[in-house]
């Protein structure tokens, strides 16, 4: 049983209140004896505290404590049924994005004439277990025979697709260059240059026109001047839109069409050295990350510039997505599986 401890107050309802609150206790619940019912005084003079002796009851002591006992135990239950739902809420969301991933790897093998996962597990078995994880050779054999039993997301799959790649794509025997005639690059340099002329001549804009024929009978037009910034544009947007016009004047009535190369201040070349570097970097990455970058969308030339510098990197591959004009270089990891 619990010892009387000692309470003083101005009256003996505040000693009852003080011990009340000392247990945690009300008052029907506590067991008291008055010691000093204290003095007023006169004017402030004799002024005595009320004191008493106070403890918990013995029967409401135990209750108390099973009370307490109770309460912890009913803590106890509702933390660990949060707890249960929680891992059951987890669980169930982890199961809900199993069956949407192999819904989509469903829906992407069935748009691409694949078999599904139980037919190719199946295949697998009846060929004795060959192209396992890490099969790299018997793999290699299977794709040969069959270029489209993988999936959409298989580097393989991906390197043979992408239209901007040339490393992968067994390109036809080249034709012979067809040996342009000099009156014929004499005309066609004459158009370029009056093209051209006439396009500055209605920006205002004071430039020199150079136009040569280069080995491969690209039409190469260098363009000098002040402030050609003007003329480059936003990441080389503008000089690009003058080349393709240039191109076009160039070629209309020719028999074979003529490639057009348009380049101011050595941009072309200063643009090829700032992309090969971005695509280092960009390859450093995802190396360190492990996780797919995706690059601002860039005209089919820079992104074969990215493909040409990333295509002999032992870790990472390139692949283009999206439609024209905002066509973007997707950088990952291989993944042979």
């Amino acid at each position: 049983m619990a010892d009387f401890r000692e309470f003083s107050a101005k009256t003996v309802n505040d000693c009852i209140t003080d011990a009340c609150m000392t247990f945690s206790v009300t008052s029907d619940r506590l067991d008291y004896e008055v010691v000093s019912e204290g003095s007023a005084g006169f004017i402030g003079i004799g002024v005595k505290p009320a004191v008493i002796k106070a403890r918990i009851k013995e029967e409401s002591f135990e209750q108390l404590e099973a009370a307490r006992a109770e309460e912890t135990a009913k803590l106890e239950a509702e933390k660990k049924e949060k707890a249960e739902k929680e891992a059951a809420e987890k669980a169930a969301k982890i199961e809900a994005q199993k069956r949407e991933n192999a819904e989509r790897a469903a829906a992407i093998r069935e748009k691409n004439g694949m078999p599904s996962a139980e037919e190719e597990e199946r295949e697998q078995k009846e060929r004795g277990g060959r192209g396992r994880r890490g099969d790299h050779s018997d793999r290699a054999r299977y794709n040969k025979h069959n270029p489209r039993r993988f999936d959409k997301n298989d580097y393989d799959y991906i390197k043979a697709n992408d239209e901007d790649n040339l490393k992968v794509k067994e390109e036809k025997p080249a034709k012979p260059l067809r040996e342009i005639p000099e009156e014929e690059k004499a005309e066609l340099i004459s158009r370029a240059d009056a093209f051209l002329k006439d396009v500055f001549a209605s920006m205002k804009l004071e430039a020199k026109v150079s136009c040569s024929f280069g080995e491969d009978n690209t039409l190469n037009v260098d363009v000098a001047g002040d402030d050609m910034g003007i003329l480059i544009g936003k990441r080389g947007q503008t000089l690009d839109s003058l080349q393709y016009l240039t191109s076009l004047v160039v070629n209309k009535g020719t028999e074979e069409y003529v490639r057009v190369k348009v380049d101011t201040e050595n941009y072309r070349s200063r643009r090829k050295d700032t992309l090969e570097k971005l695509a280092r970097n960009i390859a450093f990455k995802v190396k360190r990350s492990r996780r797919p970058v995706v690059l601002e969308p860039m005209n089919p030339y820079e992104r074969r510039i990215i493909h040409s510098a990333l295509q002999n990197d032992r870790y990472v591959t390139t692949h283009s997505e999206g439609e024209e004009p905002y066509r973007k270089v997707v950088v990952t990891l291989k993944n042979y599986r």
